[in-house]
């Protein structure tokens, strides 16, 4: 066998090894016991603190506009989407408080953009309005009511 052979040989065998060798030191134990996952990675995920409220912990204080809310386009939204994290607001109501709207949240969703589906109404932000506030033209919980 030329040597040529010979060194590409036990290159390959070499590269096989470290690849082989790696992959078994590095892959976790409990790697694929559901499928293409890390078993420990659902207790992780279980343990963790949840830190948003939920709809329904809104709608208990706040049951006039979610009846508002279920007429328009806004009903399956969730209150967190656009006011942010609020399971601090949940439970100390009076404390902790909610992030107020502003117009780079509405443009967030609405931005005019090829990948979002086309039931959403989309704008293009410079053209469609210049003020400070969607809320100048649109109602947040209402959006095709005018203030």
């Amino acid at each position: 066998m030329p040597p040529r052979i010979t060194r590409l040989l036990l290159l390959t065998v070499a590269i096989v090894g470290l690849y082989s060798g790696g992959r078994y030191l590095l892959t976790p134990d409990s790697f694929g016991q559901h499928g293409w996952y890390r078993g420990d990675a659902l207790g992780e995920a279980t343990e963790r603190e949840p830190v948003h409220a939920g709809r329904k912990s809104c709608a208990e204080c706040h049951a006039p506009v979610e009846k508002q809310l279920a007429a328009f386009e806004h009903k399956g939204l969730s209150c967190e989407s656009c006011h942010g994290i609020s399971k601090a607001h949940g439970l100390e109501p009076k404390i902790a408080q909610v992030a107020k709207m502003d117009q780079a949240q509405c443009v967030r969703c609405h931005e005019r953009a090829p990948n979002k589906p086309a039931f959403l109404k989309q704008i293009n932000p410079a053209n469609h309005y210049t003020g400070e506030k969607c809320s100048e033209c649109h109602m947040p919980h209402q959006p095709n009511e005018v203030p």
